[in-house]
């Protein structure tokens, strides 16, 4: 950063995302999530810093060259579902036009009768109505353009699909006809008759999360701090991370009850736990940072959150009282 500092965005991230699998990764906004999309696509601003492997097959991610990343990775071995979606469709070309360039580019579809009808399917994947795909960007809604960036995400049929944050701006019965997709774009078969693709999810809406994770893994001040079976975590015994916990608590249909305080800086970091200041747990051992051991990194792990805390009843009007 200027003046000498920086920023450690996500540092020791270690994890692995087989083929027909979906990892979810959650974690309050500014704790990483999307920095670590971005390092895998190579697409960070010039002035980060990157160290260790990002593997992808025999490919390393990290290491490889822009020319690499723009002709053989982006698209065709890894699709992107961007977060501002608005902010990466061409503002001067229609929707149509931008899908059939993909898939021209991508799935070798020739032709503008194939084109157009080969157009038209990809939006029916996304949910994007097919009467408006000869808009620009800029007349649809944020709903709209989410729909249509994972139109152009799942157009090359990708082996690794990194959506972040895939149901913004959608209402609850486009999310789920969204994640339904998703989940049948890593679980359908390959030539061979096996699925050859995996699924990135960077999201809030733990909602969603439980109906198409396979595991998550909870991301805090830049680390991964717990990775789950996500019907452990959802379910019995439930999340071991006291942040974890939190996140789970504070949903409407649990607790109800919202995480005291607030992240740490990332470019101040504390030496030792970074959630020791908001835990309930905390003792004099939490000054030395927690390894990531048994996918839990915590000093005093849970050993479960017993059932779900049901959210506390609100009461009828003719109930309340001045």
């Amino acid at each position: 950063m200027p003046g000498g500092g920086h920023v450690a965005a996500v540092s020791g991230a270690h994890f692995d995302v087989a083929a027909g699998e979906c990892l979810a990764l959650i974690g309050e906004s500014g704790c990483g999530k999307s920095v670590l999309a971005s390092a895998l696509l190579g697409l960070l601003p010039a002035n980060a810093q990157t160290a260790g492997e990002a593997r992808l097959g025999d490919l390393d991610l990290l290491s490889a060259g822009e020319r690499t990343l723009a002709r053989r990775v982006r698209g065709r071995l890894i699709g992107l579902i961007p977060q501002s979606p608005a902010a990466h469709l061409t503002p001067v070309r229609t929707i149509r036009s931008q899908l059939e360039e993909t898939l021209q580019e991508l799935t070798g579809v020739r032709g503008r009768a194939a084109l157009r009808v080969a157009a038209e399917t990809a939006a029916g994947r996304a949910a994007f109505p097919v009467d408006h795909l000869d808009r620009h960007p800029h007349q649809l809604s944020g709903g709209l353009a989410q729909r249509a960036a994972t139109a152009l995400a799942l157009a090359g049929d990708a082996p690794l699909l990194l959506a972040d944050e895939p149901t913004t701006g959608l209402d609850r019965d486009l999310v789920d006809r969204t994640v339904d997709e998703l989940r049948r774009h890593i679980d359908s078969a390959d030539g061979t008759g096996e699925s050859g693709r995996a699924l990135l999810m960077i999201t809030h809406d733990l909602a969603a999360a439980e109906r198409i994770a396979d595991r998550i893994a909870v991301m805090y001040a830049g680390r991964i701090v717990e990775i789950a079976d996500a019907t452990a975590f959802f379910g019995s015994p439930g999340p071991r991370h006291p942040y974890s916990r939190g996140l789970l608590q504070a949903l409407p249909d649990r607790a109800f009850t919202p995480i005291p305080g607030l992240p740490p800086e990332l470019g101040a970091l504390p030496d030792g736990c970074a959630f020791a200041a908001r835990c309930d747990r905390v003792t004099d051992s939490c000054a030395a940072l927690p390894p990531l051991a048994d996918s839990v990194a915590c000093h005093h792990p849970l050993t479960g959150h017993g059932p779900r805390t049901p959210r506390p009843a609100v009461p009828a009007p003719e109930d309340i009282r001045a």
